[in-house]
Protein backbone atom coordinates (compact mmCIF):
# COMPACT_ATOMS: atom_id res chain seq x y z
CA UNK A 1 0.00 0.00 0.00
CA UNK A 2 2.99 2.30 0.58
CA UNK A 3 3.90 2.06 -3.10
CA UNK A 4 0.40 3.20 -4.11
CA UNK A 5 0.56 6.18 -1.76
CA UNK A 6 4.01 7.07 -3.07
CA UNK A 7 2.76 6.98 -6.66
CA UNK A 8 -0.17 9.22 -5.72
CA UNK A 9 2.06 11.75 -3.97
CA UNK A 10 4.60 11.77 -6.80
CA UNK A 11 1.76 12.29 -9.28
CA UNK A 12 0.33 15.21 -7.30
CA UNK A 13 3.73 16.86 -6.97
CA UNK A 14 4.42 16.50 -10.70
CA UNK A 15 1.02 17.91 -11.65
CA UNK A 16 1.52 20.80 -9.22
CA UNK A 17 4.96 21.46 -10.69
CA UNK A 18 3.59 21.36 -14.23
CA UNK A 19 0.90 23.91 -13.54
CA UNK A 20 2.81 26.37 -11.37
CA UNK A 21 6.53 25.89 -11.75
CA UNK A 22 7.47 24.40 -15.12
CA UNK A 23 6.11 26.33 -18.08
CA UNK A 24 5.75 24.75 -21.44
CA UNK A 25 6.25 21.23 -22.57
CA UNK A 26 3.95 19.23 -20.27
CA UNK A 27 6.32 16.37 -19.51
CA UNK A 28 5.86 16.74 -15.74
CA UNK A 29 2.08 16.80 -16.12
CA UNK A 30 2.07 13.70 -18.29
CA UNK A 31 4.37 11.88 -15.87
CA UNK A 32 2.13 12.97 -12.99
CA UNK A 33 -0.97 11.60 -14.69
CA UNK A 34 0.86 8.37 -15.53
CA UNK A 35 1.96 8.06 -11.91
CA UNK A 36 -1.59 8.51 -10.66
CA UNK A 37 -2.91 6.11 -13.27
CA UNK A 38 -0.21 3.63 -12.27
CA UNK A 39 -1.33 3.86 -8.65
CA UNK A 40 -4.88 2.96 -9.71
CA UNK A 41 -3.68 0.07 -11.86
CA UNK A 42 -1.40 -1.25 -9.11
CA UNK A 43 -4.21 -0.98 -6.53
CA UNK A 44 -6.61 -2.96 -8.75
CA UNK A 45 -3.94 -5.54 -9.56
CA UNK A 46 -2.59 -6.09 -6.04
CA UNK A 47 -5.53 -5.36 -3.74
CA UNK A 48 -8.66 -6.13 -5.76
CA UNK A 49 -11.66 -4.25 -7.09
CA UNK A 50 -12.81 -2.57 -3.89
CA UNK A 51 -9.44 -1.09 -2.97
CA UNK A 52 -8.78 -0.16 -6.61
CA UNK A 53 -12.10 1.69 -6.80
CA UNK A 54 -11.36 3.52 -3.55
CA UNK A 55 -7.88 4.51 -4.76
CA UNK A 56 -9.35 5.72 -8.07
CA UNK A 57 -11.96 7.81 -6.23
CA UNK A 58 -9.27 9.24 -3.93
CA UNK A 59 -7.13 10.12 -6.96
CA UNK A 60 -10.03 11.93 -8.64
CA UNK A 61 -10.84 13.86 -5.47
CA UNK A 62 -7.18 14.79 -4.95
CA UNK A 63 -6.71 15.98 -8.54
CA UNK A 64 -9.90 18.06 -8.39
CA UNK A 65 -8.89 19.51 -5.00
CA UNK A 66 -5.42 20.34 -6.33
CA UNK A 67 -6.90 22.02 -9.41
CA UNK A 68 -9.33 24.07 -7.30
CA UNK A 69 -6.57 25.11 -4.91
CA UNK A 70 -4.20 26.07 -7.73
CA UNK A 71 -6.83 27.99 -9.70
CA UNK A 72 -7.99 30.08 -6.75
CA UNK A 73 -7.09 33.74 -7.00
CA UNK A 74 -5.22 33.74 -3.68
CA UNK A 75 -2.78 31.11 -4.91
CA UNK A 76 -1.89 33.22 -7.95
CA UNK A 77 -1.62 36.40 -5.86
CA UNK A 78 0.90 34.75 -3.55
CA UNK A 79 3.07 33.82 -6.51
CA UNK A 80 2.68 37.09 -8.43
CA UNK A 81 5.22 39.87 -8.26
CA UNK A 82 3.56 42.93 -6.76
CA UNK A 83 6.19 45.62 -7.09
CA UNK A 84 5.24 48.83 -8.83
CA UNK A 85 7.50 50.36 -11.41
CA UNK A 86 7.99 54.01 -10.56
CA UNK A 87 11.03 54.75 -12.67
CA UNK A 88 11.04 56.13 -16.18
CA UNK A 89 13.05 55.33 -19.24
CA UNK A 90 16.05 57.45 -20.07
CA UNK A 91 14.92 60.56 -21.85
CA UNK A 92 15.24 60.52 -25.58
CA UNK A 93 18.14 62.19 -27.30
CA UNK A 94 15.60 63.88 -29.53
CA UNK A 95 14.36 65.92 -26.56
CA UNK A 96 17.74 67.70 -26.43
CA UNK A 97 17.42 68.94 -30.01
CA UNK A 98 14.95 71.03 -31.93
CA UNK A 99 14.42 71.57 -35.64
CA UNK A 100 16.95 74.11 -36.86
CA UNK A 101 19.75 73.13 -34.46
CA UNK A 102 23.16 72.94 -36.08
CA UNK A 103 25.98 70.50 -35.53
CA UNK A 104 28.83 68.65 -37.22
CA UNK A 105 29.01 65.04 -38.37
CA UNK A 106 31.56 62.91 -36.58
CA UNK A 107 31.17 59.82 -38.73
CA UNK A 108 30.02 59.19 -42.24
CA UNK A 109 26.22 59.29 -42.49
CA UNK A 110 25.43 56.37 -44.78
CA UNK A 111 22.60 57.19 -44.15
CA UNK A 112 22.97 56.90 -40.34
CA UNK A 113 25.87 58.04 -38.23
CA UNK A 114 26.89 60.28 -35.35
CA UNK A 115 26.90 64.04 -35.14
CA UNK A 116 27.88 66.46 -32.38
CA UNK A 117 25.38 69.09 -31.30
CA UNK A 118 26.98 71.19 -28.57
CA UNK A 119 28.03 68.74 -25.84
CA UNK A 120 25.88 65.89 -27.17
CA UNK A 121 26.92 63.17 -29.60
CA UNK A 122 23.71 61.90 -31.16
CA UNK A 123 22.85 59.31 -33.79
CA UNK A 124 21.30 61.02 -36.79
CA UNK A 125 20.09 60.10 -40.24
CA UNK A 126 20.85 61.96 -43.45
CA UNK A 127 17.69 63.21 -45.08
CA UNK A 128 19.01 62.32 -48.52
CA UNK A 129 22.09 60.47 -49.65
CA UNK A 130 25.27 60.17 -47.62
CA UNK A 131 27.37 62.73 -45.81
CA UNK A 132 31.08 62.65 -45.02
CA UNK A 133 32.58 63.27 -41.58
CA UNK A 134 33.14 66.90 -40.46
CA UNK A 135 30.23 68.32 -42.45
CA UNK A 136 28.07 71.01 -40.86
CA UNK A 137 24.47 69.80 -40.63
CA UNK A 138 21.11 71.15 -39.57
CA UNK A 139 18.22 69.25 -37.97
CA UNK A 140 15.27 69.32 -40.38
CA UNK A 141 12.92 66.73 -38.86
CA UNK A 142 12.48 64.81 -35.62
CA UNK A 143 10.11 61.89 -36.02
CA UNK A 144 9.66 58.71 -33.97
CA UNK A 145 12.90 59.39 -32.07
CA UNK A 146 14.82 59.62 -35.33
CA UNK A 147 16.66 62.83 -36.08
CA UNK A 148 16.96 63.75 -39.75
CA UNK A 149 19.66 66.18 -40.85
CA UNK A 150 20.74 67.85 -44.06
CA UNK A 151 24.02 69.51 -44.98
CA UNK A 152 23.94 73.10 -43.80
CA UNK A 153 24.37 74.65 -47.21
CA UNK A 154 22.31 72.19 -49.25
CA UNK A 155 19.21 73.22 -51.15
CA UNK A 156 16.16 71.00 -50.59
Amino acid sequence: MGFVITLILVGLVLIFAEILLIPGVGVAGILGLLSMGGSCFYAFYEFGNTTGAIITAVNVVLVVALAVWILRAKTWKRMALETNIDSKAVSSEASVLAVGDRGRTLTRLAPMGSARFGDYVIEVKALEGMLDPNVDVEVVLIEDNKIYVKPLFAEY
